[in-house]
């Protein structure tokens, strides 16, 4: 898939966990993703050991800076390699995520001094009350504030720039989303018919034009405080 889309002069993005840089059989993938000029979006939750862990079990830290000094190694996250490198953040609690601007400077200050590591951006994004995390909140009673939290935060202006404005995901079999969040909760982009809306009944780009977008109460995850997307902090 990543050679055909090059090959068709695409931007490929590869929303890279670190650590399998490191784990045995994908020695060679970081090679392959510089090879084909791969942009790579990668988690790293905290610039400190202690939280990463903390939040991912022991270990996680070590293995991620592996995967991030690999990535420099190849000239990811350099001025001028053409490598493009960014990492995502996203709050251990039930919080909204801080100003994207001043994480990215503290994220790019303590990893170059700490450990000599560079990348080009910070995506900031809000977690979503669904899923693993909406369980943890539902356990540690903190749903309902955290809910809360985030429709007393909404921001109208965000409405113009979520993702699911011009962007679809697409599962394994090829049905349409439209959004991720909507996809890990099975909530399909329906057609006029409302039957599941596949891939191969987008004829031309205008075929969505118009389309109703399912929406639910974990929107506001995307609308509260500076906004959330897969590209990070909308305003």
């Amino acid at each position: 898939m990543v050679e055909a889309g090059r090959g068709l002069g695409l931007q490929v993005m590869d929303r890279c966990n670190l650590t399998i840089l490191t784990e045995p059989g994908q020695e060679d993938l970081t090679d392959f993703l510089a090879e084909h000029q791969v942009e790579v979006i990668a988690s790293l939750p905290c610039y400190l050991e202690e939280n990463v862990d903390g939040q991912r079990g022991n270990g996680t830290f070590a293995a991620s800076l592996r995967g991030l000094q690999a990535l420099n190694a190849r000239g990811y996250g350099k001025p001028g390699s053409g490598l493009a490198l960014s990492l995502v953040y996203n709050p251990i609690g039930a919080t909204l995520p801080p100003s994207q601007a001043v994480l990215e400077a503290d994220y790019k200050r303590e990893l170059q001094i700490r450990y000599g590591v560079c990348f080009n951006q910070l995506f900031v994004l809000t977690n979503m009350p669904i899923r693993r995390f909406g369980s943890w909140l539902q356990s540690t009673r903190q749903f309902d504030a955290y809910l809360g939290l985030l429709k007393g935060a909404h921001q109208e202006a965000n409405l113009d720039a979520v993702m699911c404005r011009d962007l679809v995901s697409v599962d394994w079999q090829g049905y349409l989303y439209d959004c991720d969040f909507n996809q890990m909760l099975d909530l399909p982009l329906e057609g006029t018919r409302s039957e599941r809306l596949h891939i191969r009944d987008l004829d031309t780009p205008e075929a969505l034009t118009g389309q109703a977008i399912q929406v639910g109460e974990h929107c506001y995850g995307c609308t509260a405080g500076q906004g959330s997307s897969c590209g990070g902090a909308l305003g």
